[in-house]
Order: C-alpha cells, then structure tokens, then sequence
C-alpha cells in the first residue's frame, strides 16, 4: 500500500479501495486456502482484519483495504473458493469528508491512509448509512454552511470516545446501496454500544441518519478464527 510524503496534498489524494465481506463457515470450509489467500494479499501490500461475527447474519468477516479492487477481488475469489459462503458485502473508498478539509494533516491523513486494525481495539462493528431525503429533512438541501456545522457538532460528539473507539468512514455513493461505510473499533462491545447510542442524539443523526444493518463481533486471528468457527485443515 502506498504511503505520501509530508509535501502531498492530502486532499488531492485517492480514496483506498475498501472491501467488507461477511461469510458463513460451513465444515466444508478448507483453512489451508483460505488463509493463503488473506496472506498473499497482505504481501501484496494490502491490508485485511478478520473477525468473528456474532449473531445470525454471518460467522466470519473480512475487511480489506488496498490500493486496487481488482486486488481485493482476487482475495474474495480465493475466500470463496476455500468454501466460505460470501452472505453480504460492502464496497467504498476512503475518503476526506468536505466538512473536515480545515482539520490537521494528520489527521486528514489517518482518514485516507488508516492504519489497521487498531492496537487493543478488538470490539468489531459495521453498518451502513445515509443521509436522509425527505420534504422538511433533506440532508442535501441544507446550505453547506449548516451542515458543516452539524457534523463539527456530530465530530465533537465521536471525539469523547477517543482511546476507547477508532472510526473509520469510508464514502459509497454510487458504489453501493448506502452512502457511507461505518467501521468501529472499541475497547469493548459495550463502548462501541454506548459511542453509537451518543452519537444519535446530535441533530446530523437524530434527523437525517438511515442506517442499514449492523454486523458485530471480535477481531482475530484468522486461522484461529476459522478452525473455532468450525472450519477443516
């Protein structure tokens, strides 16, 4: 994966193709392949954190980032041809939100170059979301001088969290079925349940979030993972 030099202009940088994939593991799952395939694409430079999902929507997850999609779609191809049955998907850039360009480059640069996963943020969520378009909460009929002001006031909340939450925004208009991915990492599932349920009290939450379907679990390993999850080899 590419990394800039302090004279780049960080906004004028391209997003990092970002892949989620959710699986369910049946026996027939081989982990021989299935991990050679995540290391061969993080050899290639690209990054993948694997985690296990509770509940019923899926068993296994992979999120990938890495300079090219057609990288990331070669590590799906090999997931699923280790026997993982691929549930549900997500598919986004990072990006630097327009509401944030006056923030340090640092910071700017941790939105666009993430470094992941975290360092004993183990707690894992995903969900989509979207601006809401409806007569009277039109997200994107706002002056952007108001929404600017709105999401300061939604960052202000999100910055409470720091050491125990690291967020991840990856932007998906045209690419999928919502406008921005949403990955969390906490201390625990409990700090990733209270930032959530804080964060929708802000006006850019409480009037104008959609949000689809929420995917959580741990991150690991991802051969232990896969031979706990019940998967062969």
């Amino acid at each position: 994966m590419t990394t800039e030099g302090d004279d780049v202009d960080v906004a004028k940088l391209p997003g990092l193709a970002v892949l989620h994939l959710f699986f369910k593991v049946r026996e027939t799952v081989d982990v021989g392949p299935a991990t050679i395939a995540i290391t061969e694409c993080v050899t290639a430079g690209n990054q993948v954190v694997a985690a296990e999902i509770y509940g019923h929507k899926a068993d296994f997850a992979v999120t990938a980032l890495g300079d090219s999609f057609a990288e990331l779609r070669h590590l799906q191809t090999g997931l699923v041809g280790a026997g993982l049955d691929l549930v549900s998907s997500y598919v986004s850039l990072t990006e630097v939100s327009e509401y944030a360009m006056g923030a340090p480059r640092a910071t700017l640069l941790a939105r666009l170059r993430p470094q992941l996963p975290p360092d004993s943020l183990e707690a894992y969520c995903f969900y989509p979301m979207s601006k809401r378009r409806v007569q009277g909460d039109n997200w994107y009929q706002l002056p952007f001088e108001e929404r600017t002001k709105l999401m300061i006031e939604h960052g202000t909340t999100g910055r409470e969290f720091r050491g125990r939450i690291l967020q991840l925004v990856t932007g998906s208009a045209g690419l999928d079925d919502y406008e921005w991915g949403v990955t969390l990492f906490g201390r625990t599932l409990e700090d990733v349940k209270e930032c959530v349920y804080q964060m929708r009290f802000d006006e850019a939450s409480a009037r104008f979030a959609e949000f689809g379907p929420f995917y959580v679990g741990a991150v690991g390993n991802p051969e232990h993972l896969l031979r706990s999850l019940g998967a062969r080899g």
